[in-house]
């Protein structure tokens, strides 16, 4: 175990010991990561420090069933992930923002295609959330979480609750399936 998670779980049992105190440092220690999570699933600011907020509730809540089997970190980012994705099913806004440097790693990384990178920023954009919304919602989920959440194949195992062979495979196919859309979306683009 590394000395943060060493340290993190020192935090917790202090807090769970009585010591509510303590939760403060796992606040300021992870709070501009949760806020950098929620910012790039809501592109509103003040509504994404408002999400932020309601994770910490909930971590709060919820830090007694914190089994210590993930990292406080992916343990964390679950709640980001659920939190925004439930905030975005209520809102009815499925199109989750995308920044430049993620579109380009998952576009690279699924379409050989050099035609698509050309198009201008607006336009990649639509067209990664259209791609990512016609996606099944566990593929769509998992390339979110590999690629705008910066998790890792364990820790996407961990969350979804899927073996880490199985969280590979996912990950392959729905590379495969984005790339099969996004060729659609381009050449269709073309035509018209």
């Amino acid at each position: 175990m590394t000395p943060s998670g060493e340290q993190d779980i020192a935090i917790i049992k202090s807090v769970l010991s009585g010591n509510t105190a303590a939760y403060s440092k796992l606040v300021d220690k992870y709070g501009s990561y949760v806020m950098s999570l929620t910012v790039r699933y809501i592109n509103d600011r003040q509504k994404a420090e408002e999400l932020a907020q309601d994770v910490f509730i909930k971590a709060w809540h919820n830090l007694p069933g914190w089994r210590g089997e993930a990292k406080f970190s992916t343990w964390l980012f679950t709640i980001v992930h659920t939190t925004c994705l439930s905030y975005l099913r209520k809102k009815k806004d499925a199109s989750i923002p995308v920044d430049e440097s993620i579109m380009k790693n998952i576009i690279h990384s699924s379409v050989k295609n050099e035609g698509l990178p050309k198009l201008d920023n607006d336009h990649r954009k639509a067209a990664m959330n259209s791609a990512l919304e016609q996606l099944e919602e566990g593929d769509a989920q998992v390339l979110s979480l590999f690629y705008m959440g910066e998790q890792k194949v364990d820790e996407i195992a961990i969350i979804t609750g899927l073996s880490v062979s199985n969280v590979k495979v996912r990950l392959f196919r729905a590379r495969q399936k984005l790339k099969v859309i996004i060729e659609k979306q381009y050449n269709d683009s073309l035509l018209q």
